[in-house]
């Protein structure tokens, strides 16, 4: 899938310093993604060196925390933990991005086709409660509260497939995925839209209609490539 570039639009900058936790979230993961955001926005560039005393000095926080979501970011794929050298920032080209949401909307969409002729009648009720629960992110244009909704949104649809090793994918690949899917949705207006495509897709599982699917979840993750290439090019 080619890096495209689409018509202007307005994006929401990434939060200065360290943001509050959310009711139920660690310091390490509050940490982690902010740490993630500078990462992924390439303000801290490929090879740059992570050192916890500073990251702990510059949050004014333990380095017990600061290690923790540096853990976290390695496990992401997108910090290197090197003996003596500490962690560094790793090189992720946008050709390798690309092919992993290439990837990831084959994934997903083969979970859709299972979930469409799989799916029990709570499966279905806990999705509907997922999607509606979303829908209170998008009316307050809360794009990370929409973002954490939206994965239980998605891991819910893996689970509906009942195979148990294409779930296990599905989210590995989810999780490494994970910061540049969060940072799309920054996009203006990308936060409509994915709820109109989770409708789409909600629509197509309770119909049964494995092919309407399988296509309306292809299209639904490359468009988030495409949008999160879009942000990156307007900062």
């Amino acid at each position: 899938m080619a890096i495209k570039t689409s018509a202007p639009f307005q994006s929401t900058p990434p939060k200065a310093g360290l943001p509050a936790p959310a009711s139920g979230t660690r310091l390490s993961e509050s940490l982690m993604e902010t740490i993630e955001d500078e990462i992924v926005t390439r303000r801290l560039t490929p090879g740059t060196r992570l050192d916890e005393v500073e990251l702990a000095q510059r949050f004014s926080v333990s380095r017990t925390p600061i290690r923790e979501a540096l853990i976290q970011l390695s496990s992401a794929g997108l910090v290197e933990l090197r003996p003596r050298r500490g962690a560094i920032v790793a090189q992720i080209s946008p050709q390798r991005l690309m092919e992993m949401f290439d990837v990831m909307a084959e994934l997903e969409a083969h979970c859709g086709r299972l979930a469409a002729r799989r799916i029990t009648p709570e499966e279905q009720q806990r999705l509907l409660e997922a999607h509606h629960a979303c829908e209170t992110a998008r009316d307050a244009q809360d794009a990370d509260r929409y973002f954490y909704l939206n994965e239980r949104f998605h891991h819910l649809l893996y689970s509906a497939s009942h195979n148990v090793f294409l779930e296990e994918q599905a989210r590995n690949l989810h999780r490494r995925l994970r910061p540049y899917r969060r940072l799309q949705l920054r996009v203006h207006h990308r936060v409509e839209s994915s709820y109109s495509e989770h409708q789409g897709i909600v629509d197509a599982i309770l119909a049964a209609n494995e092919e309407l699917t399988v296509q309306r979840i292809r299209d639904h993750i490359r468009i988030q490539g495409e949008r999160f290439s879009d942000l990156i090019a307007s900062l």
